[in-house]
Order: C-alpha cells, then sequence, then structure tokens
C-alpha cells in the first residue's frame, strides 16, 4: 500500500501540471485575439461577417487623401427646362419588304444553272433559276394523263348524248322499248359525270405542276423566273447542288424603295410616331443627311431586347444600299423642369445606375450614400434624371468613378485568419 506521505506528493505533482497546462492554453487564445485584432485594423483587412457577400452596402467613407486622389467634388442637383433635347438612335437601311421576292425552290431537285449574280438588274419574266425535279417530271406527267381522260372521257359524253337523242326520236315513233329510252338517259348522265370528273382531276393536276413551275415538262425541268423586274439582292442558289423544296435560291427587290429599320430603347419608345419626319446619316457618306418618314411603330416592345420596332420609307437616294447602317436624329420632347446631372455623375453598379448622395462626418472623413436613379434623355454632357433625386441634393459630380470603385471594393472577398 501507498503511505500517506508519498500519496500527498503525487497530488501536489498532478496539481501543478495542471496549472501549467491552462496557462498555456490561455496564453495561446491571447495570442490567436491579438494577432486578429491586429489584421482586423490594417488596411484592406475584415474579419468575416463585416459585410453580407455580394450584397452592397448602403455607404462607404473615404478620406480625404482618398477624395483628392480620386479627384472626387460634389455640388448640389440643379434643375433646368431641357426644352425638346434631340438624341440619337441606330437604324439599319433594309429592304422594302413589300417590294422583295425571297424565291425558293418549288421542289426537290438539282439546281442546274443560274443565270444571275448578286447585283444584277433584271427585268420581268427573265430567267433566274434552272432545276431538274422529279417530282416536276412526275406533276407534268400527271398533266398529261389527266388531260388524255378528259378527251376520252368527252369522246365518251358526247357518244352518250347522241345515243340519248336517237333513244328519244325512236321513242317517240315508238320503234324502241320505253327501257331502252330510260338506258341511253342514264348512259348519257353517266357520261356527263365521268367528264366533269375528270376535268377537275385536270384543273388539280395542273394547278400542282403550277405550283412547282409553269415551265416544267415531262424531263422534270423547273424554270425559276423573276415576277418583277428589279436587282438582285442575294444569290444562295449553286449549281450542282441538291436542294430541298423551300430552300432559299434568289433575292429580289425593287433598289429604288427601301425601308429604315430602329430598335428604339424604351426610354424613347414615345419619341416615334405615323407620319413622323426623320432626319439620318450612314457613315460612307457622313456629310450628307437623308431622309425618311415613319410608317409603321410597333404595337409593344421586343420582351428580350427591351426595344421598340420602327419602320420608315428611305426618301430616294441611289446612294443609299441595303444593310447600310444609320445614325438617326429624333427630337425628343418639351420636358419642362428636370432634375440635371452631369453625365460622369451617374455610374452603373451591378446593372443599375446610382449617383452618390454626400454626407459629412465628425472625423473629418466623408460618407456616400448609394441612390438609385431613373436616368432619361443626354445631351451636351448632360443626363436628365426622371427619378431618385431632387434639387438641392448634394451629389458627387465630378470623379464619381472612385466613388463607385469604393462600393465595388467593399464587397470584394475578405481574407480571413
Amino acid at each position: 500500500m501507498i503511505s500517506a506521505k508519498r500519496a500527498a506528493a503525487l497530488g501536489v505533482v498532478a496539481l501543478l501540471a495542471g496549472c501549467a497546462k491552462k496557462n498555456a492554453g490561455d496564453e495561446k487564445n491571447e495570442t490567436k485575439s491579438a494577432s486578429d485584432s491586429g489584421m482586423a485594423g490594417m488596411p484592406g483587412m475584415a474579419m468575416p461577417g463585416d459585410s453580407a457577400k455580394g450584397k452592397l452596402p448602403p455607404t462607404v467613407t473615404m478620406t480625404p487623401a482618398q477624395i483628392e486622389h480620386g479627384g472626387v467634388k460634389w455640388g448640389p442637383v440643379s434643375v433646368g427646362a431641357t426644352g425638346s433635347m434631340a438624341a440619337t438612335v441606330p437604324g439599319e437601311i433594309t429592304p422594302n419588304e413589300d417590294r422583295t421576292t425571297r424565291l425558293g425552290a418549288p421542289a426537290r431537285g438539282r439546281i442546274v444553272s443560274v443565270a444571275v449574280r448578286a447585283g444584277d438588274v433584271i427585268s420581268e419574266g427573265q430567267t433566274l433559276v434552272t432545276l431538274q425535279s422529279p417530282d416536276a417530271g412526275m406533276a407534268q406527267s400527271d398533266v398529261a394523263k389527266a388531260v388524255a381522260e378528259v378527251s376520252s372521257r368527252r369522246a365518251e359524253s358526247q357518244y352518250a348524248s347522241s345515243a340519248r337523242a336517237r333513244a328519244e326520236r325512236l321513242l317517240a315513233l315508238k320503234a324502241i322499248p320505253r327501257q331502252d329510252y330510260d338506258r341511253a338517259v342514264s348512259d348519257d348522265e353517266h357520261a356527263r359525270a365521268a367528264l366533269a370528273q375528270a376535268e377537275a382531276e385536270s384543273a388539280r393536276a395542273k394547278a400542282t405542276a403550277r405550283q412547282l413551275s409553269a415551265d416544267a415538262n415531262a424531263n422534270g425541268e423547273i424554270i425559276i423566273r423573276s415576277p418583277n423586274r428589279g436587282v438582285v439582292l442575294a444569290r444562295a442558289a449553286v449549281p450542282g447542288t441538291v436542294v430541298e423544296a423551300g430552300a432559299p435560291l434568289v433575292v429580289v427587290t425593287d433598289a429604288s424603295s427601301l425601308w429604315l429599320a430602329i430598335n428604339a430603347p424604351e426610354a424613347m419608345s414615345t419619341l416615334f410616331h405615323r407620319g413622323d419626319r426623320l432626319r439620318f446619316v450612314v457613315s460612307a457618306l457622313p456629310a450628307d443627311t437623308f431622309r425618311a418618314r415613319v410608317t409603321g411603330v410597333g404595337a409593344g416592345l421586343d420582351p428580350e431586347t427591351r426595344t421598340l420596332g420602327v419602320r420608315a420609307d428611305v426618301e430616294r437616294d441611289a446612294r443609299l444600299k441595303p444593310q447600310m447602317l444609320a445614325t438617326v436624329l429624333v427630337a425628343g420632347p418639351r420636358m419642362g423642369q428636370q432634375a440635371m446631372v452631369p453625365d460622369d455623375a451617374v455610374q452603373l453598379l451591378q446593372g443599375k445606375s446610382f449617383v452618390f448622395v454626400v454626407h459629412s462626418t465628425d472625423k473629418g472623413e466623408t460618407k456616400f450614400e448609394r441612390r438609385e436613379v431613373t436616368a432619361g434623355a443626354r445631351a451636351g454632357g448632360t443626363v436628365v434624371i426622371q427619378s431618385g433625386v431632387k434639387a438641392g441634393d448634394i451629389i458627387v459630380i465630378a470623379g464619381a468613378f472612385a466613388v463607385k470603385t469604393a462600393f465595388e471594393k467593399s464587397i470584394m472577398p475578405k481574407m480571413e485568419m
């Protein structure tokens, strides 16, 4: 057995060991806490939970040095009479679809020859493309059969009609029984019905042949002709290739009539009305201004692009060509008194427009509040603010990009220990 003196000595040793372990743990925790506190105080460092991940804070604070470095200046929102502001909208010269014919293959077949090229001036009825198609040959064969059937049925009908007339005369003379006369009448009616059926089938076969091509023959040749005079806008037909029914071959348009197609942004969708006169320029002729008259305005906005489709008839000018890009000049409505800020004051953050309202602090630093706004027309370096700020609000008018950068840095991933 262990003596009482030895047991007491062992207890003292265990107690001392426990105290040393506890002190070491406390020292380690204090060191980590001090390290975290020091890292949190370093520039650009923050502890977890400082801000919601990816969510912009309502304000940021900048020091005088940061403000000076970013060239940040501020001033009050001004209000003035904007009058009728001019705006520019992109557009494109396009063919007049009402005078454009897109010719396709009427049946599956092989392209034998193409008689025109893009840019050629053509006349009405001119041969454009020749195809070889078994379907066309079969259609014309059906026409020939139907025509022969009509001839046969017509001869039978004429014979039956003569027989009926002869039977009537013989019946009047009582030279034949009534039964023979009734049979002659029945044969005549049957022959008439068969002729009508054959004529209907012949009309159907000819209509099918016309749909393929009026020039289709028993050899299966199809000749595509121009339905009107104009210019070959595009040629997709290539000799030797096999095309399916409906494949595009040639596009013919009246080059003297063009459209101006515009996709107006939603903010400018109310500026276009049927009958309005528009002015536009094209990059190929920057010194000249052309005119067009609005003939069509879309009933609603495109759900994907949020734009309004506008069509205008271009005043004739031989220098204008389809697919030319245009810049359309349109006069905006008189808007009266509107809040106006410099163009650079409006910045995009996460896809939305903001200005930065200035608030002073007691520590010599300046606090900037982000304020979402709705921007309107722009002209001369000024943008109209439709909502979000009012006259007298102090906002950043220069160096707004530096403030925007400060907001973006505030949601960057933080370093963690």
